[in-house]
């Protein structure tokens, strides 16, 4: 049996699942807004954006592309990156925020796959397995350099100034170019590239604690 009739022959399994996938989003936009209020800034705070309610964060969209083709967004959590403490590093913090969060969902569901009893419930398997190739694409998709995606912003947060400008004016055209690039490919060895980066990371990570 396909992977997707089995999705769609147990609705107890798909339901946990899109829960699952909705809430990695979630938790990425969730985190900006955390590190952001660790760092002074109360902006996702007072717009009540500092919540797992899935209404105040859900972008229809995104949360199509993300059952569709693996990977969405939601709605972004407001920052104010002029309020930020210690202004470089915790912009560097508040973009780097929802990558790690995806990045650290998908580590614990590897972590719990190592256990047999795990292995040997094939429902929990399937969450579990795509659970981790659905946070490891978004990490590595928001980890592109482009506008508005995280790692622009984490870019930004080493450029000069300058070049800090040029990028943001990108911005308004980004959504497009990112569009374009999917919709051709070229995008894919990027996001493979990223992947690959993540997978290491985790396996460095794995191979401290053994």
């Amino acid at each position: 049996m396909g992977l997707i009739s089995l999705l769609f022959s147990n609705p107890a399994l798909f339901i946990a699942l899109a829960a699952l996938l909705l809430y990695s989003v979630i938790a990425h936009e969730v985190a900006h807004g955390w590190v952001a209020h660790l760092f002074g800034d109360d902006t996702a705070m007072r717009y009540g954006r500092l919540t797992l309610n899935p209404a105040s964060h859900l972008d229809p969209i995104g949360t199509l592309m993300l059952f569709l083709v693996g990977f969405g967004w939601a709605k972004p959590v407001p920052v104010d990156y002029y309020a930020l403490r210690h202004s470089r590093f915790g912009f560097m913090s508040v973009a780097l925020a929802g990558c790690a969060t995806n990045i650290l969902i998908a580590t614990i569901a590897l972590f719990l796959l190592q256990f047999r009893s795990i292995n040997s419930n094939h429902g929990l398997y399937i969450i579990l397995t795509i659970l981790v190739s659905i946070n490891i694409i978004l990490g590595a998709f928001n980890l592109i350099p482009i506008p508005p995606l995280d790692g622009s912003k984490i870019l930004m947060s080493v450029l000069p100034q300058e070049a800090q400008y040029n990028l943001a004016r990108i911005e308004p055209y980004g959504f497009f170019i990112l569009v374009f690039l999917l919709f051709t490919g070229l995008l894919n060895p990027v996001i493979n590239f990223m992947q690959n980066i993540i997978y290491s990371f985790i396996a460095l990570l794995f191979s401290f604690f053994r």
